[in-house]
Parts: structure tokens; C-alpha cells; sequence
């Protein structure tokens, strides 16, 4: 299993619910929880460091939908 990738799991099976407590924030995740919210990602990161080991926790920016962890790529390449 990749680093962090059961806290993103977390996120995304509770979506809903820490948006609506921190919908705007970047929620700080560590485990199966939200410990703590930020109205930045750099305000999240240097407290963040202050109490976890960096590579431990998550910083996710809490929206609605899919926008802030999806990306699309388009690319001019034909294929012949």
C-alpha cells in the first residue's frame, strides 16, 4: 500500500461529512482522522510538521465533488 493512501481513503469515504464541518479548509489527516483545518496549504503544512513526522499525515483541500484530486490531460498526439 502507498503512503497516505488510507488516509485519501478515509477522505474520500467521508467526503460529505468533513466538508460539511470544513467545506473551503485544507483538512490535515492523519490515520482515520482530521486533526486539524487550515485556511492554507502552507498554514496546514508548518503546524502540521510542528506534531507529525512529514510523510505522515495528509493535506487535502476539502470541496464538493471530485475537483480538487481529479485531473484531466489532453494531448494533439494522433496515433496512425
Amino acid at each position: 500500500m502507498n503512503a497516505l493512501e488510507n488516509e485519501f481513503k478515509f477522505y474520500l469515504e467521508n467526503q460529505r461529512s468533513i466538508f460539511a464541518k470544513y467545506g473551503g479548509k485544507f483538512v490535515v489527516i492523519v490515520g482515520e482522522q482530521v486533526v486539524g483545518a487550515y485556511d492554507s496549504m502552507t498554514d496546514a503544512y508548518f503546524e502540521s510538521v510542528k506534531k507529525f513526522e512529514p510523510g505522515s499525515f495528509l493535506i487535502q483541500k476539502c470541496t464538493e465533488g471530485e475537483e480538487e484530486y481529479t485531473q484531466s490531460f489532453t494531448s494533439r498526439v494522433i496515433f496512425a
